[in-house]
């Protein structure tokens, strides 16, 4: 059970909640508020209401409070005054400001990453879900103990109680310490076992192709029209946390794999980016990325960039992707004339109306395509091994000549370059 540190409370019961941000003058005042925004819907994600938003202007945070000493008075007074519970501030607090503004504004102050770490607590199904988001919470946990009175009761995930002689803060850093080294330990062995599947796939099955993007950007709409996954599609950030594979086939006959992962955000925790990292090694190894962009958000540029830096950080940097501009079906001509523009050679599709699939899918196979080497080879069709190079042949290309004549026979097929080199081999 992942670590729950300054959790909200259970479905149910919203908590009144109210939202901190600053601006450092009125030319980024805009983008502070979309800012805001965002941490609005990340807060309904985690299931609280939002009765307060407050946006200082500031040269630079407050080294003690973040916020100027007045201001969080008159925070505090406000959050009285709505009955708040809750104050979620939209840059990630040091452990000193934490302390300092929750002893001010008597009651509890969790910052953007904790929100981050709370929603991903509450969406994980898997077991390797629930371990990487414990990992996160975890060490972000650590450095913030001293004063905040945090009770091991509430952390979970199998931290012990006080050992003999031992005072409460020490015992939950050892604890704790002890429980991050035993999370890494089982998810390099999620790595290992995911190399090693991958290794197999790469023998037997189809090139792989990684959903990635900002998230609610429709790419679970998309894999499920891509697919017929029928996975859970909402309007909430974070639903897919756990990572879909499905098969998809080509228009010329090829079969390809696609998964669906996790939405990116901007400011997306390091803790978190690190602790899925055995998850993104799917996006790392992927032959293609299709990057997924909301084509009717204002903000789509920030996003995409937001995208690119995660990709980056989790070395997937040069794998090659096509850029799809989705819910196009929500612009009128002059915006579709615009995305061209701000965007040439991506590909506008709309995953609830279909349009424009067909023509992604084709480029998704002559993308696929590039790298393809053409190999022939003799078989006998008598031979089990020979037998078995045919299927493979079949299952990872494009045949495009199968003669045979008294048991023996001849294939010419064109296949992803990764396979050519074991089927020539094959053939001698």
């Amino acid at each position: 059970m992942p670590a729950q540190t300054g959790s909200l409370p259970a479905a149910g019961r919203a908590e009144r909640a109210a939202l901190v941000g600053l601006t450092s003058g009125g030319a980024h005042r805009a983008s502070a508020e979309r800012s805001l925004d965002e941490l609005a819907g990340l807060a309904d994600a985690a299931g609280a209401e939002v009765v307060l938003r407050l946006l200082q202007e500031r040269d630079r945070p407050d080294p003690a409070t973040y916020m100027g000493t007045g201001k969080v008075e008159t925070l505090k007074a406000a959050a009285d005054t709505l009955d708040v519970g809750l104050v979620v501030f939209d840059n990630e607090l040091s452990p000193a400001q934490l302390r300092n503004l929750e002893r001010v504004l008597e009651r509890r102050v969790i910052d953007r990453t904790q929100l981050i770490l709370d929603i991903f607590a509450r969406r994980a199904r898997t077991r390797e879900g629930k371990l990487q988001v414990e990992l996160a919470q975890l060490k972000y946990l650590l450095p913030r103990l001293a004063g905040r009175g945090v009770e091991l009761s509430r952390l979970g995930g199998g931290i012990g109680t006080r050992g003999p002689g031992e005072t409460k803060l020490e015992t939950d850093r050892r604890r704790i310490r002890e429980r991050i080294d035993r999370l890494t330990r089982d998810l390099a062995g999620v790595r290992d076992r995911r190399a090693r599947l991958r290794d197999r796939r790469r023998e037997t099955t189809a090139p792989g192709v990684a959903l990635v993007g900002y998230t609610n950007a429709g790419k679970t709409t998309l894999f499920n029209r891509l697919t017929d996954a029928g996975a859970v599609v909402s309007d909430a950030l974070f639903v897919t946390l756990d990572p879909l594979v499905r098969q998809v086939r080509l228009p010329d006959g090829p079969v390809l794999l696609l998964s669906d992962t996790v939405g990116f955000i901007d400011r997306l925790p390091h803790t978190l980016v690190a602790a899925f990292r055995a998850t993104l090694e799917e996006v790392v190894e992927a032959d293609l990325l299709l990057h997924v962009v909301d084509a009717t958000s204002d903000e789509r540029d920030r996003q995409v960039e937001a995208v690119e830096r995660v990709l980056a950080e989790v070395g997937a940097a040069e794998v090659p992707r096509l850029l799809v501009l989705n819910k196009v079906d929500g612009l009128d001509a002059g915006g579709r004339r615009g995305l061209e523009a701000r965007f040439p050679g991506a590909w506008q599709v709309s995953a609830r109306t279909g349009e424009g699939l067909d023509a992604l899918l084709e480029a998704m196979a002559l993308r696929l395509g590039l790298d393809v080497h053409h190999v022939q080879f003799d078989f006998n069709e008598a031979d089990e091994r020979d037998r078995a190079r045919v299927a493979r042949a079949y299952r990872v290309g494009r045949v495009v000549r199968h003669e045979t004549e008294d048991g023996r026979g001849q294939i010419e097929v064109r296949v992803p370059r990764r396979y050519a080199d074991r089927l020539r081999q094959s053939s001698h």
